[in-house]
């Protein structure tokens, strides 16, 4: 071997060496995961994200940490997802209507009156949980795990019983909901748009008299000090889940990746347990600070539901497919026929 030959071969050697050790320090590299959340600081919320986040430290020891921005300071959901794009932050905590905008068929879960107990929802998300995650991963994010707001109900400064009343009424539609737009067109009900954060100011100036949300969300964003009435029908269940960007993902030590979607998924389980219970003595605290209960006839609560059907039946098709469509009922009707 000539001398030329020989300086080319530890030339490459040196360098396939430093790429190796340059991808191990990568790999060893301490990462922050800033993630923003619409849940308030001192919520049952934040305290899940406190304990995970101290968990996931201490099993990578310190490698990875969560940095979480609470209560919407950096905006509404579309806002979170607009800075998630431009590397702003890595990560969100969504609810179904953020989730959507990434994977379109998780608007199947926002379907009125689909689910009538959290058994359905628990049932349809565990035998639909890899086709979410696939999805999600294909746009670009991984599922740390799935959590809930719960079943949301209608708010209201006026009593609101039947469709004929919400006609009346000033109502709060989610920038982020064309679902619930489109309800609220078939109803003939001028809806006014605002972000999560503008609503209280909205229910304090009168921009807006009707509200809706889980009784927990209205407790911890302060709605209910300003409403009068909750109207006593769950309408739709409003999902959750944590994401973050794949790529940032992939940067953790793959020793890691596992551990850590678990210790997530482990906390948010707990979490939905603690949600489930607060969002019933959510409605008992309402009724003690005076908050009336609208229970509503059974003619007016099939009203709701032929208009929702009907709204149903106007957007068909432009987010979830009729597959899994198909998939979610076959899934329900075989729960309540007693199957798993």
């Amino acid at each position: 071997m000539n001398c030329s030959n020989a300086t080319k071969i530890s030339v490459l050697i040196l360098s396939f060496l430093f790429l190796f050790d340059s991808s191990a320090m990568a790999a060893e590299r301490n990462l922050t995961i800033k993630l923003a959340t619409l849940a308030p600081e001192g919520s049952s919320w934040m305290k899940a994200f406190n304990q995970l986040n101290s968990e996931v430290m201490k099993k990578t020891e310190n490698r990875v940490q969560f940095r979480i921005y609470p209560g919407g300071v950096l905006g509404d959901e579309m806002d979170m997802l607009r800075k998630m794009k431009i590397g702003q932050i890595q990560g969100a905590a969504l609810t179904s209507g953020g989730l959507s905008s990434l994977f379109r068929e998780m608007d199947v879960l926002q379907v009125p009156f689909l689910f009538q107990n959290y058994e359905e929802v628990d049932t349809v998300l565990k035998k639909m949980d890899p086709f979410f995650r696939k999805g999600f991963e294909e746009s670009g994010y991984i599922l740390l795990g799935w959590s809930e707001a719960g079943f949301i109900y209608l708010m209201s400064i006026l009593p609101v019983a039947s469709v004929a009343d919400l006609k009346k009424a000033k109502v709060w539609i989610w920038e982020e909901s064309p679902m619930s737009k489109a309800i609220f067109d078939e109803a003939g009900v001028k809806a006014i748009p605002l972000s999560v954060p503008d609503v209280l100011v909205g229910l304090q100036t009168g921009l807006v008299d009707v509200v809706y949300a889980p009784p927990t969300g209205a407790i911890s964003l302060q709605w209910f000090t300003r409403v009068k009435y909750l109207t006593d029908v769950p309408l739709a269940y409003l999902a959750g889940g944590i994401l973050v960007k794949k790529d940032t993902f992939r940067q953790i030590s793959p020793s890691y990746q596992d551990s850590i979607i678990e210790i997530f998924q482990r906390h948010l389980d707990q979490l939905k347990a603690v949600t489930r219970n607060e969002n019933r003595e959510a409605i008992k605290v309402m009724t003690k600070q005076g908050v009336k209960i609208i229970t509503p006839s059974k003619d007016q609560v099939e009203e709701f539901k032929r208009l929702s059907n009907k709204a149903m039946g106007h957007i068909s098709g432009q987010s979830f497919s009729r597959k899994v469509w198909e998939d979610v009922n076959s899934l329900l009707e075989g729960h309540r026929k007693g199957g798993r």
